[in-house]
Formats: C-alpha cells, structure tokens, sequence
C-alpha cells in the first residue's frame, strides 16, 4: 500500500465513489478505503428512484444534472445503472395542493420537464390508479429507478480506471492532525498520508468524524442511522408491464415497478427517521406489521394489487 496521496476518502458507497472518480479525473492521487464493501450500505439498497421532484432549488439543479447523468451513463461514467424510464408522478389531495403547484414551478425555472396534469391525464398515464381522493398531481416523464449496486459498482469501476486505489475490508481507525492540519489516516498499523480527508461514510459518518477528534474534545456530527423499510408485492395478471413511480402524498406511500412483475413499496414519513440504530447490528428483515401496512396503503392507490 503506498503510504502518499492527495486525497483520502473514507466510504465506499456512491458518493465515495463518485468523488473519487471526478477527484481523479482532475489529476488527483486518490485512495479509498471501506471496512466492507463496495455499496454494502444503503447505496447498494437504495429504492434508487429517479426523480427531479424537490421542493428546494438546489436539489432540484442536481437533480436534473444527474438525469443527464443517468440518461448517458455508458458515455459519463461506464457501465451499467439500469436506468428504466416510466415516468414519475406525485399525487396530493386539497391540502398540499398550493405547495405542489410551488414545487413545479420551482422545477420548471431550473429546466426540469415536468408539469401539472389533471387527473383524466393522470388515469391515461396508469389507468389502473385510484384518482377519487386526489385534486392535484404532478408528472415528470423522465422519472423512472435505476439498479442501486450496477450503479455504485460501476462508479467503482470508473474510479478505478481514473487511476484510484480502493480498498475494501478495510477500516480506518484514526484520523491524524499535526496541530488544526489535517494529515492522513491510520489503517491498522499503517499510516497513510494526504492533506485532504473526506468522510463519506454515510450511515457511519458518525463514527468516522469521531475518529478526528482527541483525548480533549469530541467531534460529534448530527448524523443518525434509521432503519427504512421496503416491502415487494406481485402485481396481478394483467398488470405485469412496468408502471410509473409514484409518490402519494395522501396515503403516505411510494411505489415504484421491479423486474420480474413486482412493485416495490415504502413509506414517506418522516417519523422513519425515529428508528435510530446501530448501522453495524439491525433488523434487516421486513415486519409483518409494515408488510400489511405498506401494502393497505398501496392497495387504495392500486386497487388491482388486491388480488395480488
């Protein structure tokens, strides 16, 4: 392992991959550690949405540059992403009716195609959608999902070509200073030189910016781990062709289609955020409770599903 670099990037998910593409492909000397693998947190088990839908402008801006990305990904970055094209709708009731119609405004003026519809347009779009609880909706006809672990790997595999070094299965375990200055890593016994350090340890981006701290003082970042889940259900004969992603404001829900006739469904609530954990040791499996929840809600937006 040689000892000297410009940069030191700790997490191998897709935004330590992806800075350390872009980092290398301007010359940089980069290296990249991760205790485990490529994507093995949530990047690789990311719902991996595509939308441009955001209520903020600058995320709305990245979010129709990374369309760009994912519409030419072979020709950007190399590889797979699986990018599947079915459009994307957000669907709301009275109550969030003014703030939807902000949203796409807000989209439209960063260049972002989308636009209110009605909902006739809306039962055109996916017929099989309940549309009698509903006032308004909005719909981009570039949404759609991508592969989360094609994406990241292929990130990784681009990085690599640039000339990066990555390392899986390997921890870093302290994060050195000469004084306020920033000067490597420790990994194990090794030490590890650069003058930039960047933590892109997602879930554990806690625990790595502790590592910067000292016997006297304790870097501590608000930056906690929650458990999300996701439930599958088999769409019915009849229904097997891909359906648009869709964000339903009223029941709390998205949805997106999966290969082999699935749909794929989750919550959009905040109160996800509560389920604090230990991203190392947690309940990975699903709980009946949510499966039958998920797929109630799932089932008054997609009646067919029922008889699933």
């Amino acid at each position: 392992m040689s000892s000297n670099y410009d940069v030191i990037i700790i997490g191998a998910g897709i935004m330590g991959c992806n800075t350390a593409l872009q980092l290398a492909r301007q010359g940089l000397k980069v290296v990249l550690f991760d205790k485990e693998a490529i994507g093995a947190g949530p990047s690789g088990r990311s719902s991996a949405i595509i939308r441009q839908h955001y209520s903020n402008k600058l995320t709305a801006r990245m979010a129709r540059y990374s369309l760009d990305v994912f519409q030419d990904f072979d020709e950007r970055v190399g590889g797979e992403c699986g990018y599947t094209r079915t459009g994307f709708a957000c669907v709301v009731a009275a109550d969030d009716q003014d703030g939807l119609a902000a949203n796409v405004a807000l989209q439209q003026e960063v260049g972002v195609q989308t636009e209110l519809i009605s909902l006739e347009a809306l039962a055109e779009i996916m017929p099989a959608m309940a549309t009698g609880d509903l006032v308004s909706a909005a719909y981009e006809p570039d949404g759609g999902f991508a592969d989360p672990y094609l994406t990241v790997t292929s990130y990784a595999a681009a990085a690599r070509r640039a000339g990066v070094v990555l390392h899986q299965g390997t921890e870093v375990t302290n994060v050195r200073f000469d004084g306020d200055t920033v000067i490597g890593v420790d990994v194990g016994a090794k030490r590890v030189n650069a003058p930039i350090v960047l933590n892109c340890g997602g879930p554990w981006g806690r625990r790595v910016a502790q590592l910067a701290g000292d016997k006297t003082s304790t870097i501590d970042v608000p930056i906690d781990s929650c458990r999300v889940q996701v439930a599958f259900f088999r769409r019915p004969a009849g229904y097997e062709a891909d359906h648009p992603v869709v964000a339903d404001f009223v029941n709390a829900t998205y949805f997106r289609s999966e290969t082999g006739g699935l749909t794929l469904a989750g919550l959009v609530d905040p109160s996800e955020a509560d389920a604090v954990v230990d991203p190392d040791r947690f309940n990975e499996n699903t709980d009946m409770d949510f499966e039958l929840d998920v797929g109630e809600r799932l089932i008054r937006r997609f009646p067919a599903m029922e008889s699933s």
